[in-house]
């Protein structure tokens, strides 16, 4: 606990006072806030739209196991292998195996968050394998040698002018080249690295339960060459993707590119149902579905947190977060950041460990406010918070310190007791980091109830 507490606390410290990197952050996510409006537009009752995918989400989740028993059957009868993997050791695993067999020396990948939250590039690196992110703001956070930094937006906090320095460092390019000139660089290597890689591996972005299917959505093209130029094609998904039927999608695609980027809709959108047919002189000979749980199981147990799985990832939580906008994506130190990482990075990966997430909130509640699906985030963290304190991981002087809050609470001569110059001494001295970053707190030294009984006589 201690170690990942501390990591964050160290992170976020400098991140908070970084001005440049505030800057950075408060322009893209500016462009996005000045975009999302309009593509809200194109739904005709937002509230609705939003409520009917809510439930939609809901249905899914509820019935889960039946969904995946119904995707699985419909997409093994087109040929395709669907593989349940509990734990990041069980999916690493099964892509070695894959990998061996299919000689596998390159692997392109699109794309996906579950690929990070099992580690994917760095279990290939030590298997002798080389993965490479198409997408061009993964690609951008491989070379510089970071794990994502946004859900969607993966490189948001680098400038124009940091990755032109990093082409130049890495891939020789002029250090004044403009984004249409990185752009064409990062297009020609990659390419190559399409035609050379016997595997391909894809997120998904919603499981299609009815007809068997995946369906991506993106701006590059990147995942539908990573899944129809190899000779293999790999899906990695968590559980809580699917969703009941292909008409869900004409609510989904919408919602996910509006709330994510504030399109419209994205510009390519696929749906993939196995691997090459008979006839077919397109796509991959071989296609393998990993079905990962890693946790998702626990949350599903609890009626209250199961509500976190209908996330679909479109990252507008992250967006509407205060406290995501200071410290960026890289202070959490897990896969998923922001409010919605801070409600499943503690269910996922441990409580005690991770309980630290659940407090990098405001409350405000406006990662509820603006969630695609209606996840009530801010009460989830609570929840956690809640959890945190009952199954004991909170420390003996946290403890104490809401029990004096409480009694002080509940008794108004207490708090009259703790006049300014207590006040002064509680805050300025004893917590040591309000002054390190702020200054010097100066409280009356009389409340405004002793005040009031002053003037008026009455408590």
């Amino acid at each position: 606990m201690k170690e990942q507490f501390a990591e964050f606390m160290a992170k976020s410290t400098i991140k908070a006072a970084d001005r440049e990197h505030r800057r950075k952050i408060n322009f893209n996510i500016g462009r996005y806030n000045a975009v999302v409006p309009k593509g809200k537009q194109q739904f005709s009752d937002l509230a609705m739209a939003r409520e009917r995918a809510k439930n939609i989400k809901w249905k899914a989740i509820e019935s889960l196991d039946k969904q995946l028993e119904n995707f699985e059957a419909a997409i093994t009868r087109r040929g395709a292998k669907v593989i349940w993997a509990e734990n990041t050791a069980e999916a690493q695993e099964a892509i070695r195996k894959i990998c061996e067999e299919k000689n596998c020396r390159t692997l392109v990948k699109s794309k996906s968050m579950v690929t990070e939250e099992i580690h994917l590039n760095d279990f290939l690196e030590k298997a002798g394998i080389e993965s490479v992110e198409t997408d061009l703001g993964e690609y951008i956070q491989q070379l510089d040698g970071e794990p994502p930094y946004h859900i969607v937006t993966p490189a948001m906090h680098k400038s124009k002018e940091d990755v032109a320095r990093l082409f130049a460092q890495k891939l020789g390019t002029d250090p004044q080249a403009t984004p249409e000139q990185l752009t064409l660089t990062a297009r020609k290597v990659l390419r190559e690295k399409y035609v050379q890689a016997e595997v391909g591996v894809t997120g998904a972005n919603f499981i299609i339960s009815d007809i068997g299917g995946i369906a991506l959505t993106e701006n590059e093209g990147n995942a539908r060459l990573s899944c129809s130029m190899p000779k293999t094609h790999i899906v990695i998904a968590g559980i809580e993707k699917v969703i009941p039927s292909l008409q869900d999608l004409a609510l989904f695609w919408p919602l996910l590119s509006t709330f994510g980027t504030g399109q419209l809709v994205t510009v390519y959108n696929t749906i993939v149902t196995g691997p090459r047919q008979p006839g077919e002189t397109d796509g991959p000979e071989d296609m393998y579905v990993i079905l990962l749980d890693n946790g998702r199981t626990n949350i599903l147990g609890d009626p209250v947190m199961r509500e976190s799985l209908y996330c679909i990832r479109c990252g507008a939580c992250l967006n509407a977060c205060p406290v995501y906008k200071n410290i960026g994506g890289h202070a959490y130190g897990a896969t998923y950041s922001g409010p919605i990482g801070s409600v499943i990075s503690p269910r996922m990966n441990g409580m005690e460990d991770w309980k630290h997430l659940s407090y990098a909130s405001s409350l405000c509640g406006n990662c509820t406010e603006v969630c695609a699906v209606k996840i009530n985030l801010h009460e989830l963290l609570l929840e956690n918070r809640h959890k945190a304190a009952a199954e004991g991981f909170n420390t003996w002087a946290e403890k104490m310190a809401w029990k004096m809050w409480r009694q002080a609470m509940l008794h108004r001569s207490w708090m009259n007791m703790a006049n300014g110059r207590t006040k002064n001494w509680v805050v300025n001295s004893l917590l040591g980091g309000w002054k390190e970053h702020r200054g010097t707190m100066d409280f009356p030294a009389r409340s405004f109830n002793q005040q009031w009984k002053e003037k008026y006589g009455k408590g």
